[in-house]
């Protein structure tokens, strides 16, 4: 079959930029698996599932000793396995069992076989926006801190949430690039949607046919927990193709210059399962949607959140300081805006220990004395003193560099990223080595296992592709604005 691994990344950067805002010489984004800073990368990833494996038996060990509580033990041991360790697991796992190249499915951000690709379109993005809003369909939110509390909330409270982001399925190797919906008697629970993916630049299907766009939609039909990540996510109906002929009537019925030219045997009818372990049931057939002759504006182009990934572009249009903040806290991923807050919420802990030492003076003394008494000229007060003063010192240092850091990656710092991965790296290393080399208090010591728990999430949240693909976006946004100023001075 036709491969899909080359996909045109100098379009999607020249996109970044924004209407409002063109370089002379637009950046070129592309991944380099190869290069220093992918392989520190990729070493950051597998390390993270290691690490998360080793959280989860940590949690384990620690419920044998609670009693009772041990309910509540295995509760955050099925959090952490499902959210944190399987996940990432599976990312790892799949890069050598999943094929790389197109086969007509899509994959979960796990790495999973996910929905069947269903639809292909020919036309420019806007003439397929306005032919789904004029079919009734609504664009749905992209996935952040802010459209994350929106769908939490609506979902316990039962309110509409038409614009409810859809969890990220990949194609060509990267995210859908926008997708539509329509909610059900307003329960977001319940909800048509698609996905939509623009196809590398001469890029044919299977059979030499030519598509601009491809798009995978199912019907969310409920909540429920996944067969493959343990994890709460909508079940989708078996039948996919009930759901692809729902698009295309709802299309060509409100715009009748659409045509639709239908492959029939694409792929081979098949019943398989997607990334959340529901079935699929699929004749195999691909529609062709043209929406070249569809009449589109300016207005059917909607800034999406992938155009946010220029930091320099979000800064210059916002006029103060509250402006700002909500801009960045509605436009980040959320993996980002958690690990940048993780490594804040470490700094008050390291605080706390610090405090704690210098609380318990005797202690410290005590520490101090067999040390100070090589000296002869220090008395045990004053070497502690000493002591105390290096330890704030270098608490304060350690301090204001993690603050620096953490709001240097939540601006989209690639190298503060990588900075705080490796310090948890460190981190994380230090407690494994300590706990296989005989100190087991680890397992039990509810605020040890805290901190190393903090210590992954940093890991997972920073080493995930979509805080990878912000910093470095934003990265090489900043330096072409720099180049771009160099020109015009």
């Amino acid at each position: 079959m036709t491969s899909g691994g080359e996909t045109d990344r100098s379009g999607a950067a020249g996109e970044v930029l924004g209407k409002k805002r063109r370089l002379k010489q637009p950046f070129i984004y592309r991944r380099h698996h190869f290069t220093p800073t992918g392989v520190l990368d990729y070493l950051f990833f597998l390390f993270g599932g290691a690490a998360s494996t080793w959280l989860a038996l940590l949690i384990l060990l620690q419920g044998f000793s609670l009693g009772w509580w041990q309910v509540l033990t295995l509760l955050v041991f099925w959090g952490v396995v499902s959210y944190l360790a399987l996940p990432r697991l599976h990312r790892i796992l799949s890069q050598i069992y999943v094929p790389n190249y197109f086969i007509g499915r899509t994959r979960t951000s796990d790495g999973l076989l996910g929905d069947p690709v269903n639809l292909a379109w020919r036309g420019e993005e806007a003439q397929i926006h306005h032919a789904m809003r004029a079919g009734g369909w609504i664009l749905a939110d992209g996935i952040t801190p802010a459209s994350t509390w929106e769908i939490i909330r609506s979902t316990v409270t039962k309110r509409s949430y038409p614009q409810a982001p859809v969890s990220p399925l990949l194609l060509f190797g990267r995210r859908q690039d926008f997708a539509y919906q329509q909610e059900v008697d307003g329960d977001p629970g319940q909800r048509h949607h698609v996905r939509f993916w623009k196809c590398p630049r001469g890029w044919l299907l299977p059979g030499g046919h030519q598509a601009d766009w491809l798009a995978a939609g199912t019907y969310d039909k409920a909540v429920g927990i996944s067969l493959f990540t343990l994890q709460f996510t909508h079940k989708i109906e078996e039948n996919t193709d009930v759901e692809r002929d729902h698009i295309v009537d709802t299309v060509t019925g409100a715009d009748r210059s659409i045509t639709v030219e239908r492959i029939r045997d694409f792929s081979t009818g098949y019943h398989s399962r997607n990334g959340g372990g529901d079935s699929i049931v699929t004749d195999g057939h691909l529609p062709i949607m043209d929406v070249s002759d569809v009449a589109a504006d300016e207005a059917d182009h909607p800034e999406r959140l992938e155009l946010a990934f220029d930091a320099t572009r979000i800064y210059a249009e916002s006029h103060s300081v509250s402006d700002l903040t909500k801009t960045l806290w509605r436009r980040r991923p959320l993996q980002t805006v958690v690990g940048a807050a993780l490594v804040l919420v470490l700094l008050i802990f390291q605080a706390w220990d610090v405090i704690g030492m210098l609380l318990d003076w005797n202690g410290l003394r005590t520490e101090v004395t067999g040390y100070s008494s090589d000296i002869a000229s220090l008395s045990d007060d004053t070497a502690t003193r000493i002591v105390a003063g290096v330890l704030i010192g270098v608490s304060l240092l350690i301090g204001c560099l993690q603050v620096i850091a953490s709001a240097a990656v939540f601006r989209g710092s690639n190298r503060a990223r990588l900075w705080i991965l490796t310090l948890s790296t460190i981190s994380v290393i230090v407690s494994m080595t300590n706990y296989f080399t005989g100190d087991r208090d680890l397992a039990t010591n509810m605020y040890a296992l805290m901190t190393i728990a903090m210590q992954v999430a940093v890991l997972l949240s920073l080493s995930s592709d979509s805080s990878r693909m912000f910093t470095r976006f934003s990265t090489a946004a900043l330096r072409a604005e720099r180049q771009d100023r160099g020109l015009e001075d």
